[in-house]
């Protein structure tokens, strides 16, 4: 980690929240990942997994790079519907009356 001049501490990197939506498979095979990990004596959280990722995408080759993205299928992206019933629309208030 850098370290600003003056003091020596090590300065803290921003960090961004986000959300995805993801295959019920694929998300396994992150729970999966991370039970070898931990086998491995380098237990890891998800962010830590998916973090080891993006670096070892970014240290492939174009070819491999391409390759990798190109194996992964597309998916339509947003939130997953509902398993229950919609739920009913709350009815609509009446329209106040105008002040006088």
């Amino acid at each position: 980690m850098p370290t600003s001049g003056k003091d020596g501490k090590a300065k803290k990197h921003k960090l961004v929240r986000d959300s995805f939506t993801i295959p019920k498979d694929e998300y396994a095979a992150i729970e999966a990942l991370k039970l070898r990990c931990a086998a491995l004596a380098q237990p890891v959280k998800k962010s830590e997994l998916l973090r080891a990722g993006l670096k070892a995408l970014a240290a492939m080759t174009d070819a491999s790079l391409r390759s990798a993205v190109q194996a992964v299928p597309s998916i339509k992206t947003g939130r997953p519907k509902a398993d229950r019933a919609a739920p009913t629309p709350a009815p609509k208030k009446a329209p106040r009356a105008p002040r006088k």
